[in-house]
């Protein structure tokens, strides 16, 4: 994570120590000073890190030290969606796999110390392409290497063997697909229900549900944004495991490709963010058949699973742009709502082009 992601919090939303909302310095430097002793040696600061919708994520640093500290969104009860202690044992399984990780430091479950639970892990020196603005300095080439080693970490993820790792009990890949489909369409039912063919797209995607050709170690929210590139132009880093669970790979891969070609929609995308092919990036069928050389996987059924990542990411949308309409989430997401109907619309068009 570097500087330019820092956002400092506005005036009137800060603590009397110029805490952020949902950190409270003066508490955290206490209880790390107890539980994780010589780790900090000074005034802590903190400011939210841009990027992420859900989970909140603070660039933490004492003047010498630097880490990161994630917590899930404010004014919102615990959820597997928000599961800090998910997501610390998931990156602390994968510190010495093949799949590069923030290296992690303490996991608080008492939300008693700054409001909610927490981890802590080392701050990584990279770069999040989350803007053209930041892809178009990189020319056609590296914007290809870079996009081809984003999928080969992912085939690299669903090639790690859980028990290896120390994740045998992880999840149950047994029922998998059925019970993400029961959940996120039941989602639909009750976020979604006052958009226009929402109640036809669950049936149909309830009904054309594949059968998985396999189980693996899945990040739940793989994309070009949720990971970390060196400036020799490589892959430090996947971030964001807050999701992952052990099931069927080809749901990452097909919400990849949601963020990857976008939606349809006059008023702007805004889910492809530093993706435009116009600057070297690959269309997704060469990402796909690169994916499927790698781990023998046949993603004929593909376009089932990149519908069902639409309605997942429109449901997303609608909890988060109600959180945003209750005031619980930092400034910049006065937007998020804009774009839940045209990714219902993608999702339908997706299952009936396929």
């Amino acid at each position: 994570m570097n500087d330019t992601m820092a956002t400092t919090p506005p005036e009137d939303m800060a603590g009397h120590d110029g805490s952020p909302p949902g950190i409270d310095l003066r508490a955290l430097r206490a209880y790390l000073d107890t539980t994780v002793p010589g780790l900090v040696s000074g005034d802590l600061r903190a400011v939210v890190l841009a990027g992420g919708h859900s989970n909140l994520t603070f660039d933490v640093g004492d003047g010498a030290g630097r880490w990161v500290l994630r917590r899930p969104p404010l004014g919102e009860r615990q959820s597997a969606s928000h599961d800090m202690g998910r997501e610390y044992r998931v990156m602390g399984a994968l510190a010495d796999s093949v799949v590069p990780v923030p290296e992690v430091l303490h996991h608080c479950e008492d939300p008693s110390v700054i409001g909610a639970p927490f981890h802590l892990s080392v701050f990584v020196e990279g770069t999040v392409y989350r803007a053209t603005a930041q892809t178009a300095l990189l020319g056609a080439e590296r914007v290809r290497e870079i996009s081809f080693e984003l999928v080969d970490v992912l085939a690299d993820l669903h090639g790690v063997n859980p028990e290896a790792v120390g994740l045998g009990d992880f999840g149950r890949p047994a029922g998998f697909l059925q019970r993400q489909v029961a959940r996120w369409t039941g989602q639909a039912e009750e976020v979604l229900a006052g958009f226009d063919g929402v109640e036809t797209l669950v049936e149909r995607l309830r009904t054309g549900m594949p059968q998985s050709l396999g189980s693996a170690l899945v990040h739940g929210d793989y994309r070009l944004d949720n990971v970390m590139v060196s400036g020799d132009g490589h892959i430090v880093a996947v971030l964001d495991w807050e999701m992952a669970a052990f099931g069927d790979p080809l749901t990452d891969l097909g919400l990849l490709q949601c963020y990857w070609d976008g939606v349809e929609n006059p008023g702007g995308d805004g889910m492809r963010k530093g993706i435009d092919p116009a600057l070297g990036f690959p269309e997704f069928g060469e990402l796909a058949e690169r994916y499927a050389a790698r781990t023998g996987t046949d993603p004929a059924g593909l376009s089932w699973y990149t519908a069902f990542g639409y309605l997942k990411l429109a449901v997303l949308r609608g909890r988060i742009h109600q959180r945003f309409v209750d005031g619980n989430t930092p400034e910049g997401f006065d937007k998020v709502g804009d774009l839940i109907a045209p990714l219902v619309d993608q999702s339908r068009l997706t299952l009936e082009r396929a």
